[in-house]
């Protein structure tokens, strides 16, 4: 009895909340798919404040996440749906950078049910070629799989539109599959961590290293080098917790500068192995454009860097943090 008193009670504030609350409702309404229909600009202007509370100027975006809005509506190469296909995206960059530097795949699939397990090694990893974690499998002993479980999870990726949710274009035209590529891990045996350049026009500025991603979510920032940033992107930083400089550090700048040539901002994610750097994936729009900065001084330098098609500045980029 009590526990159904304690549901009811949950029920009755919920919905209070639902008809009170109208970025709640916003939120509650986008997670059901009821706002699909909604036309980006208006969508994003409601998405925008739901999430960070503040109000989205389309006609003078100043700020890093202001801009991203503005580059989601208003920059619509259509190269960018290949950037961010996970399967084209190695084809992509290949040809700029090198194969030497694409993670192997194993296998590409359109339905989960055509996967033969037995064909794969005892060792790697499943995605979604057009989402962001969804359906994602990361197998460290192919003797422990339960496939059916693993099918389940990467039949719900494959449903998922990405796009949806927070608008991002290229996003919406990709045609979902599954593939395989070859389980890596660095030399700490622990986890593998990404290096997450943001580069503004061919121009690299921050790096951002996530870790303890399972447990306690943290992610630290660095300078192109390496020196370390007080400030936070949505997870909290740790400036005791010591990320080596990489040893090819110089060598993944270039990279990701090459990568990002003529384009207003994208941010290149790498693994450094055994010396040897390992593209990982192109993302225009950090977090969705809707991740909050500690202080938020450091989102007003970043949306400097950000220079819009059609924007002329005496200076951006080479303001420091």
């Amino acid at each position: 009895m009590l526990l159904n008193r304690v549901n009811y009670a949950v029920i009755v504030r919920n919905f209070y909340k639902f008809v009170m609350n109208k970025d709640w409702r916003f939120l509650c309404l986008r997670d059901m798919g009821a706002l699909d229909d909604m036309p980006d600009k208006q969508y994003l202007e409601r998405l925008y404040h739901a999430t960070l509370k503040k109000t989205l100027d389309f006609n003078n975006p100043q700020t890093f996440n202001e801009k991203l809005q503005w580059l989601k509506l208003y920059d619509r190469n259509p190269l960018y749906s290949t950037m961010v296909d996970k399967i084209e995206a190695k084809k992509y960059v290949a040809d700029i950078i090198g194969e030497e530097h694409i993670i192997p795949t194993l296998g590409i699939w359109d339905d989960p049910y055509d996967i033969d397990f037995s064909s794969l090694p005892d060792q790697f990893v499943l995605k979604c070629n057009h989402n962001s974690g969804l359906g994602m499998f990361i197998c460290k002993d192919k003797r422990k799989i339960n496939e059916a479980a693993v099918r389940d999870g990467l039949q719900k990726g494959l449903s998922q539109n990405y796009y949806f949710p927070c608008r991002e274009w290229p996003y919406k035209n990709v045609r979902p599959r599954i593939f395989a590529e070859k389980y890596m891990m660095d030399e700490s045996g622990v986890e593998l961590k990404d290096y997450k350049i943001f580069n503004f026009n061919g121009r690299a500025k921050i790096i951002q290293v996530d870790y303890d991603r399972y447990v306690k979510h943290k992610r630290n920032l660095y300078t192109t080098n390496w020196e370390y940033i007080d400030a936070a992107i949505e997870f909290p930083n740790d400036a005791t917790y010591i990320i080596k400089r990489p040893q090819n550090l110089d060598k993944m700048i270039e990279l990701a500068e090459r990568l990002s040539c003529g384009i207003p901002h994208v941010r290149t994610d790498f693994y450094s192995i055994d010396k040897k750097i390992y593209f990982g994936e192109l993302t225009f729009y950090h977090g969705g454009g809707l991740e909050r900065f500690t202080p938020e001084k450091l989102e007003e330098a970043m949306g400097e860097w950000l220079e819009l098609p059609g924007e002329k500045k005496e200076s951006g980029y080479d303001r420091q943090f």
